[in-house]
């Protein structure tokens, strides 16, 4: 029989960052040492201590309110043979990244351009870019909008908003806006699998939308081993069909199968990117495929890098 433990969820404060291509090196890790498997999975999950761990932990976030929605339920605990794959981000390439933006959402299109969503009341804006820092089509929100999550679906832009239950539809061409919807609750991350959109909203729920109404469809829980994870962030659907999703407030990706909610994967990004450690800098929030390819663009909250990465087995 596998051994349980009992571990707290242990959050950490990241950093962000506009574009030109800085270097092709792997920037320093950590002196933490690598979690085993059990305590890092075990720290996604949604034990009855997370919501006062992240009540203080949100000073850090920008964000100001904490109420975010949250599926906490019981400690958690998890065997230390759980099937799931362990991986690291390898960095390909480093990118200089605009570090007064609130980095809420990224995608990259087939010719390697951005599309990129900010948040905070009063600087929310999307806009595109290059990877050698020219930005095009900026658009702000209006103030009382905080802005979240963005997706690419067809020759639409999906931008989501915090609080106000309003999501934009835009042209991708010029990412002018075409109409605004409503939708109840919180709008986190959102990503398109080419046929529905994917949207989280801070708690360990995936809700499917219609790409054209935006109304539900679907949704799924999702969970790790059979337990329940909750802060869902940012999201990507990547090419092989997975979801990929941070964890607010801390250094984890999940890789998710949208058909059962069973976590795949788990990338462990701790101590891999010196953005994060600059001072400003907030927790990594940003994650795009990019297409054709086996690499991913991570970023994060007024990070002043974005990261070309593979996502590697962890070498315990």
């Amino acid at each position: 029989m596998s051994a349980f433990r009992r571990i707290r969820f242990s959050p950490v404060v990241q950093d962000r960052a506009p574009f030109s291509r800085v270097s092709c090196v792997s920037s320093r890790r950590s002196t933490r040492a690598t979690p085993r498997p059990g305590r890092l999975l075990s720290r996604l999950l949604a034990p009855t201590l997370l919501s006062t761990v992240l009540l203080t932990a949100g000073a850090c976030s920008g964000e100001g309110d904490v109420s975010h929605p949250d599926t906490i339920s019981g400690a958690a605990t998890l065997p230390e043979d759980a099937a799931i794959e362990h991986l690291s981000p390898q960095i390909v390439a480093t990118y200089a990244w605009n570090p007064e933006s609130f980095t809420q959402g990224v995608e990259v299109d087939e010719g390697r351009n951005l599309i990129v969503g900010t948040g905070l009341y009063g600087e929310s804006r999307i806009y595109r870019a290059t990877l050698n820092g020219e930005e095009t089509d900026s658009h702000r929100l209006p103030q009382q909008f905080f802005g979240e999550g963005i997706t690419i679906h067809g020759d639409k832009v999906w931008q989501l908003t915090w609080k106000s239950g309003t999501a934009f539809e835009r042209r991708r061409n010029d990412l002018s806006v075409i109409k605004t919807v409503n939708y109840e609750g919180q709008g986190w991350g959102i990503c398109s699998d080419g046929e529905r959109l994917i949207m989280s909203d801070g708690s360990g729920t995936l809700v499917f939308r219609h790409p054209e109404s935006f109304e539900q469809i679907g949704s799924v829980n999702v969970t790790i081993d059979g337990q329940p994870t909750t802060y869902l962030n940012e999201l990507d659907c990547s090419e092989d069909g997975s979801i990929y999703a941070n964890v607010w407030q801390t250094d984890h990706i999940l890789r998710i199968d949208p058909a059962s909610g069973d976590v795949t994967g788990v990338i462990d990004t701790a101590g891999a990117f010196d953005a994060r450690f600059r001072p400003g800098a907030d927790v990594l929030n940003g994650i795009a495929h990019i297409p054709g390819s086996d690499r991913y663009l991570l970023t994060g909250k007024k990070w002043d890098t974005a990261y070309e990465v593979r996502f590697v087995p962890t070498v315990t």
